[in-house]
């Protein structure tokens, strides 16, 4: 596909001011003939939107694949003001949802144009029109059950390496179990995961951290908890030298061929350790939904949301909403520990 000519200097811009720009021009092509006003106020009222659930003051070319789907399908469960039936979805229409895409696709070649972005992040969402309805419980958090199942698979999964069975070449076990790990207890965007190299994981007073390249230059250097080093240094001692083929020296993940992983081989590990869960704890999930429950876990056991904001590497507080799901009970629980309420023992 040929890619649009844009400015060689990259404009850093909010999203607020690109959505103000665009509006600018899509009245401009009004006033000319060449959008209709029907069509303006489409585009005029999806980017308005659009600025809403991405946050205003947003740098726009910190957006990646991820976001956008997460923006995408935030859309999808918003309210739909025309359904007044109660006790019916009253959530957006598939219509009305692949319209919100169009019209946000639409911005992002236009501000690829006007050298706003670097690259296109509509090119790397995962999330599809048809897809969106059926991916939207594999997009929220895991419950605790939920998660602990996935964990104790992915541990067993690890040891279950040495088995017998498979070309020793081949096998991948250490490497899923890693993967689950890193994005279930770190919550890492999953272009942040495949973009590690082994150079990135370091030993400062004892303690294993990951330093992550994450979006807009920022780094950020996270502890790793035990259960995680564990299987780490085990991959690094055995499970990685198997599958090095001298192709790729850095990086941390690799495939069974020796090639660094890509972004789309992530769900396909996951898969197959849930396939490993118990079915009554087992329920799909994508590398996104692993993300949230990251933060709607951390946040849940009263973490501070600022250390919350930081593992996942946030510029603004204000961004945990969109991460932060419902766990049931949570209220409940809540109530029962109420800090003002507490009766001494004495």
């Amino acid at each position: 596909m040929v890619q649009p000519m844009r400015p060689a200097d990259l404009q850093h811009v909010t999203v607020q001011h690109a959505v103000d720009s665009y509006v600018e021009m899509v009245q401009a092509k009004t006033v000319t003939g060449q959008f209709s006003p029907g069509t303006a106020e489409v585009y005029n009222r999806d980017v308005a939107t659009f600025a809403e659930l991405a946050g205003a003051d947003r740098m726009l070319d910190d957006l990646a694949g991820d976001d956008i789907d997460a923006i995408l399908l935030a859309f999808a469960r918003r309210p739909d003001g025309r359904k007044r039936t109660v006790g019916k979805d009253s959530s957006q229409s598939p219509a009305s949802q692949a319209r919100f895409r169009r019209s946000v696709s639409a911005f992002f070649h236009h501000a690829t144009i006007a050298g706003w972005v670097q690259l296109n992040p509509m090119q790397a969402t995962t999330v599809t029109s048809k897809q969106r309805g059926g991916l939207r419980s594999q997009r929220r958090a895991l419950t605790l059950e939920q998660a602990e199942g996935l964990l104790g698979a992915a541990q067993r999964t690890a040891d279950t390496d040495t088995d017998e069975g498979r070309r020793s070449d081949q096998r991948t076990e250490l490497r899923d179990a890693l993967i689950v790990l890193l994005l279930t207890a770190v919550g890492p965007r999953v272009s942040e995961l495949t973009r590690a190299n082994v150079e990135d994981f370091f030993v400062n007073g004892g303690i294993r951290y990951w330093r992550i390249f994450g979006k807009g230059g920022r780094t950020r250097d996270l502890p790793l908890p035990q259960a995680v080093t564990r299987i780490l240094d085990a991959y690094l001692a055995e499970g990685r030298s198997r599958l090095d083929r001298g192709a790729e020296p850095r990086a941390l993940l690799l495939s069974w061929r020796g090639k660094r992983l890509a972004r789309g081989d992530v769900q396909a590990v996951i898969d197959r350790i849930l396939a490993r869960v118990d079915p009554g704890r087992r329920r799909s999930v994508t590398p996104h939904g692993l993300r949230h429950t990251t933060a709607t876990h951390l946040l849940a056991a009263a973490t501070d949301m600022d250390a919350v904001r930081r593992v996942l590497g946030h510029a603004d507080l204000s961004t945990l909403g969109r991460y932060r799901d419902e766990l049931p009970g949570e209220l409940e629980a809540a109530m029962r520990v109420h800090p003002l309420l507490r009766v001494s023992d004495a």
